[in-house]
């Protein structure tokens, strides 16, 4: 693993990739995946360089919760995201499940600073709605990529910065520092902690919130008894007008965030020799019989022998690392490891990037194996997939608006 920031070599910035502060090693990864046509023998060429250059993503409880504060560009799982731009944040319809309009909830966020100065910080958002029916829905309306608007319950938002920027100083930060970003971030919403606050309670008029669905529930679990209080702080306090966050640790009101984690980062061909079994998975946090028996339900989902084959393929290329809850490649030839052959997207199901209508590029796909660390449960109706591939534009474009929506093909099990 990669070696942390150094405070007195400003070049470590470039050599990320999905790396955050105290991350031991950096993989090296081409930046641009060509569009080309190639045969099968070049074809498996290509695969075989991009399958030495997989990075795994694994989950671990951080040292300090401040350690994955927005001004560290960490890359974390759960809890609430770090926004890189802490002022222009997704808004209107961007922020809701397109099927059953409820807040989408944050799943994972990767940093992958590019070779370009104006991504010299860049990080991909991912977020998601809850509900297992609204993603069997999504899974069909992927299909429909080529329309103007598709209705969709999982959500990619790239951001990109160029090293001077009015957030954050152009040096790396200290690993130990108490120094807070350059400017305070945009208010946030008191139940969710994700989303921009734009709606403020009638009562109080101190709490904010992204949605009236969120003020709702905020209501109905205990913000209707400490209104009174609020209330009558603010007017001696008159700080209602604050419309910022500063960079610290947010306490959300809602219970049903998922778990906080760091994301570390491991190359995948570390694991492809032969080792004890006590030293595989070193980052564990649950038994990795836990953890395979519940990939091995799976497949008994599976009818046709393709899935089958498929299936025992991508499980022989992740025993080696059972606990992966994310694969980041974004080199030419590079492509998820999908689970199963049925539901997989043609070259043409995935569309042009919607800002500079170039074609867009496989970067990381999201493992069913993030559930079990969320504590998602294991039962009919509940959160699940088989993988979750991000698509993002191949030339890391510049647009005028800040978070830039990416493309996500969910693959059901």
């Amino acid at each position: 693993m990669a070696g942390g920031l150094k405070d007195d070599d400003t070049e470590e910035f470039k050599g990320l990739r999905i790396a955050s502060l105290d991350d031991e090693s950096d993989e090296e990864e081409e930046q641009n995946e060509q569009d080309i046509v190639i045969d099968e023998d070049d074809e498996e060429e290509e695969d075989e360089e991009a399958r030495k250059s997989v990075v795994l993503g694994f989950v671990k409880m951080p040292k300090t919760a401040r350690s994955l504060l927005r001004h560290f560009f960490p890359s974390k799982a759960g809890g609430v995201p770090a926004w890189l731009d802490p002022e222009n944040l997704p808004s209107g319809r961007s922020c809701f499940c397109d099927i059953c309009d409820e807040p989408l909830q944050f799943v994972l966020q990767v940093y992958a600073p590019e070779e370009k100065q104006s991504a010299f910080h860049r990080t991909l958002f991912v977020f998601m709605c809850t509900s297992m029916v609204c993603l069997r829905r999504d899974q069909h309306e992927q299909w429909k990529c080529h329309q103007d608007k598709p209705s969709r319950s999982v959500k990619v938002f790239r951001c990109q910065l160029p090293r001077d920027n009015p957030f954050y100083s152009s040096e790396p930060p200290k690993k130990d520092s108490t120094d807070p970003p350059l400017k305070a971030g945009a208010a946030l919403c008191n139940w969710c902690g994700s989303w921009k606050g734009i709606k403020r309670c009638t009562g109080c008029r101190r709490a904010l919130y992204c949605s009236e669905k969120h003020w709702v529930k905020h209501s109905r679990t205990g913000h209707e008894h400490d209104c009174q209080r609020l209330r009558i702080s603010s007017q001696l306090a008159d700080s209602s007008s604050d419309e910022t966050t500063p960079a610290v640790l947010l306490k959300v009101a809602s219970n049903n965030v998922w778990p906080e984690y760091k994301i570390i980062q491991e190359s995948e061909s570390s694991y492809e020799t032969d080792m004890p079994d006590d030293n595989v998975c070193t980052n564990s946090l649950v038994s990795s019989n836990r953890t395979d028996d519940a990939l091995m339900s799976i497949a008994e989902n599976f009818e046709g022998d393709d899935d089958r084959k498929s299936w025992a393929s991508f499980h022989e290329r992740i025993a080696l690392a059972p606990e992966q809850v994310l694969r980041y490649c974004r080199i030419p030839g590079a492509k998820p490891l999908w689970p199963v052959s049925s539901g997989r997207p043609s070259k043409a199901d995935i569309p042009k990037c919607s800002y500079c209508a170039g074609p867009l590029c496989f970067e990381f796909q999201i493992m069913p194996q993030l559930l079990f660390y969320f504590n998602v449960k294991n039962d009919v109706d509940s959160l699940d997939w088989a993988t979750i591939a991000v698509y993002t534009c191949e030339a890391s474009c510049d647009a005028s608006v800040a978070y830039k929506e990416e493309f996500a093909w969910v693959q059901l099990s």
